[in-house]
């Protein structure tokens, strides 16, 4: 089956469903920063894992080699991931305050 030969790809998917539920369905704001973040997790495999070429080469020059795995996805991910670390943080960081505040994390209590 062909999911079993891409299973990054399953794996991603997996992670994009799972966290999209939690952002979805969770009232705790912090169970929604988690889902976030898997969310986020699931993008960042997906394109890390099309930048791998099958047989490919990493890309530093090699006499005789012809395939190389493209580097862009890989590092654009370094970027992605510490911009997605920067959020999370933010968001951890602003539901504290709301605990403090409010003394829930739970959105419908807090909008009441």
């Amino acid at each position: 089956m062909i999911l079993f030969t891409h299973y990054p790809y399953l794996a991603s998917f997996i992670l994009m469903a799972i966290g999209l539920y939690a952002i979805i369905t969770r009232r705790s704001l912090t169970k929604k920063l988690i889902g976030l973040a898997l969310f986020q997790t699931s993008a960042l495999l997906f394109f890390i894992a099309t930048g791998v070429v099958k047989g490919g080469s990493s890309p530093i020059y090699k006499a005789g080699v012809t395939l190389y795995h493209n580097p862009l996805p890989h590092v654009l991910m370094l970027t992605a991931i510490v911009v997605g670390l920067a959020t999370l943080s933010v968001g951890l960081a602003i539901a504290v305050r709301i605990k403090e505040h409010y003394k829930t994390t739970d959105e419908i209590e807090i909008l009441k």
